[in-house]
């Protein structure tokens, strides 16, 4: 059987694999295959990566949020999906010797869930960071032990750590097992603190300016109507700020990725392994004069890089077929040879597209969906929002609502390219677009298109939002014939 390694950025966008990313680029994207229409069913991190766990989308997985309230690494997530994910079964049903490696969920190694004491099942290694993003002075769950470590480059750089262990792992492994590893870099997300070396790199670099760029959101949802246009100039040289060290980030991530890659060459392991390079979610960063963030359904946020390279995979190819984060742990079992019938996965397996078959029936659209994050009470800083707001920043443009709560078919087929978006709010707001003829989905068409294709839309929606396992694979409005 194959060794299988996967790469997983937080809060990465597609962008930066033109930049930052070179030696990434070079060895995973140019040697493979680049899916050019990879999305999450979730921008936030924690129900993404529940997603890429379980092959399940969130109304299946139950997590919703990154609190412990919303079911991020809970008792009940632990005794009900973690058994289940795909490590879980690769470890027990397929032989495999499974290696983690960074940040797992948000809430991981909170008091009321266990602490750091708890390992989930399906991992022989366990190297997972205590709760979020941290590049300095964090915790480790080092398989159950809590080891600390401080702000010292050389010994804590927490993208270096994780380079170090996984290189140790792969010195050390057995040769009599295939391998599972999962390395979850905190880098890009915030605080976005880059090493010593790279911290005068890009220095001309801004956010790009595209058409959506710092515009009013108009006809959207109330909650990206609020935000002031244009942005003040302490935002957006916040965004630029955050958008240049992010790239510095990623420059030791693209390290590690040099690192592992060469040593799987040394070892004569890498004409047998399959990379997998992704992302849990996507960001923005000043489009319709959001500062920073994501949780909001349009492209920036839920479309996210995926590189595959691999025995049988042909060097150079994109592929234009609409895929999923639901889909790795499908694909993965795949490659180890477990029966996907057995699994109660929404995703499907890549593997088809990935060894190029020619016949493959392939689904048109997959579902997104959020549950708003908010406060009873109404942010301090910005008491004229009412109650219910989040992540507010000093301008009082504030990120997420509780009813910031949607659903979303994404369509994707030969002759459309569609969103249409339904608001769990009082108006049961609508958002619809044509991304063939507005890709930076600035207009919203929900009150001129055709009343036929909205209904066709709604019925979808409502069959995806209940869907399980095979249902949601059933083909959508638009498949072909």
């Amino acid at each position: 059987p194959a060794g299988i390694l996967v790469f997983l950025a937080d809060t990465l966008l597609v962008l930066s694999f033109q930049t930052p990313l070179k030696k990434t680029n070079a060895l995973i994207a140019q040697m493979g295959i680049t899916f050019v229409n990879a999305y999450v069913p979730s921008a936030l991190c924690c129900p993404s990566r529940a997603s890429i766990l379980t092959g399940k989308y969130p109304h299946n997985h139950h997590v919703v949020n990154n609190t412990l309230e919303g079911n991020c690494s809970s008792k009940l997530w632990q005794k009900i999906q973690e058994p289940y994910t795909f490590p879980a079964l690769l470890k027990a049903m397929c032989g495999y010797q499974t290696f983690f490696a960074g940040k797992y969920l948000n809430e991981y190694g909170a008091e009321d869930a266990g602490g750091v004491g708890h390992v989930p099942p399906g991992w022989s290694f366990w190297y997972a960071l205590e709760k979020n993003s941290k590049y300095y002075n964090y915790t480790l769950s080092v398989n159950g032990k809590a080891r600390r470590h401080g702000e010292n480059y050389s010994v804590d750089y927490l993208t270096d750590v994780l380079a170090n262990m996984s290189l140790d792992f792969l010195e050390y492994k057995s040769n009599f097992e295939p391998f599972f590893m999962m390395i979850a870099t905190p880098a890009p997300h915030s605080p976005w603190t880059p090493p010593p070396q790279y911290t005068k790199s890009f220095q001309n670099v801004s956010a790009p300016r595209n058409s959506n760029f710092n515009i009013h959101g108009k006809n959207k949802h109330w909650l990206i109507r609020q935000a002031k246009t244009p942005m003040s100039n302490l935002s957006i040289q916040f965004l630029d700020d955050a958008y240049r060290k992010r790239w510095q980030t990623l420059l030791s991530v693209d390290d590690l990725v040099e690192k592992l890659v060469k040593k799987l060459e040394v070892n004569g392991e890498l004409d047998n392994t399959y990379i997998f390079y992704t992302s849990d979610n996507g960001f923005h960063t000043g489009q319709f004069s959001l500062p920073i963030d994501k949780r909001q359904l349009y492209e920036f946020d839920i479309k996210v890089p995926l590189l595959v390279r691999g025995p049988g995979i042909k060097p150079n190819q994109t592929n234009k077929m609409l895929v999923a984060n639901i889909d790795l742990g499908p694909t993965i079992l795949d490659i180890a040879g477990y029966d996907l019938n057995k699994t109660q996965m929404d995703g499907m397996s890549l593997l088809p597209l990935l060894r190029g078959d020619k016949n493959v029936t392939w689904r048109s659209d997959f579902l997104v969906e959020y549950q708003g994050e908010g406060y009873n009470g109404s942010d301090p800083t910005c008491p004229g929002l009412g109650p219910g707001v989040t992540h507010c920043f000093p301008d009082c443009v504030c990120e997420d609502s509780y009813n910031n709560t949607y659903a979303c078919v994404r369509t994707l087929s030969a002759s459309w390219d569609l969103q249409y978006c339904e608001f769990d709010d009082r108006e049961v707001f609508v958002e619809v677009y044509n991304l063939t003829a507005d890709p930076h989905q600035i207009n919203n068409i929900a009150k001129t298109i055709d009343q036929e294709i909205l209904e066709k839309m709604n019925y979808r929606l409502m069959m995806l939002q209940s869907c399980s396992g095979a249902t949601c694979r059933t083909p959508g409005v638009f498949d072909p014939g």
